[in-house]
């Protein structure tokens, strides 16, 4: 099992901590799988720097997307080296 750790938006963090979100869309450019435990870290994108919040998530599942399909969080050409993945967990 493999530990991760990825920034995550206030308002995003706040879905996943409510558990109303049990996935999360990544680019794809790193590897991770079902079993590893996803840790979460809020990131306030006006400070630019971490809240000191986090969240442990066990991964369940990992879906590759095509990069047409989102384009709100990465540049054409992040998506298209690296394609996207949504993470979901318990």
């Amino acid at each position: 099992m493999a530990k991760i750790q990825k920034k995550i938006w206030p308002a995003n963090f706040e879905a996943v901590l409510s558990g109303s979100r049990k996935y999360e869309p990544r680019l794809g450019d790193f590897k991770i799988k079902p079993g590893d435990l996803l840790v979460l870290k809020e990131w306030d994108p006006k400070k630019g720097e971490y809240t000191g919040r986090k969240i442990e998530k066990k991964v369940t599942e990992v879906l590759k997307l095509s990069p047409k399909e989102i384009r709100k969080y990465w540049t054409q050409d992040e998506m298209e080296a690296h394609g996207l993945q949504v993470i979901s967990f318990e």
